[in-house]
């Protein structure tokens, strides 16, 4: 299997961005539509900068951009990067399916055999 360490990288960037509790509910949040960094700061109770340094880890990590809307500057998920998480995790989840079907297969074998 052949390595892209971009891919690599851009991947680690993206599971530690996520590895924050603040983070992953602005990410759920933004799962309803783009807001403002006023708008994401609401429910917590950090300054305003402190949301907009977490907000500035998820671009980053790509799992958010940013666009301006005359004065607004909203933020927006972005769908595409965490179809990208996903993709690498279901791989993984396939990987260890196949393997509780063949526990499966002879579990049940043996089952027949005793009866």
């Amino acid at each position: 299997m052949i390595v892209d360490p971009d891919a690599e990288d851009r991947l680690d960037r993206a599971f530690m961005a996520l590895a924050d509790p603040v983070r992953r509910r602005i990410v759920a949040r933004l799962s309803r539509g783009p807001a403002t960094v006023n708008e994401l700061a609401e429910p917590f109770e950090i300054t305003k900068q402190a949301v907009s340094r977490h907000i500035h880890v998820l671009e980053q990590a790509g799992i958010v951009t940013r666009t301006r809307d005359a004065q607004r500057r909203p933020v927006h998920l972005n769908a595409a990067r965490l179809e990208d998480l996903t993709a690498w995790i279901d791989r993984y989840r396939l990987v260890s399916e196949r393997q509780f079907r063949k526990l499966d297969n002879v579990l049940n074998t043996l089952k027949e055999t005793k009866q």
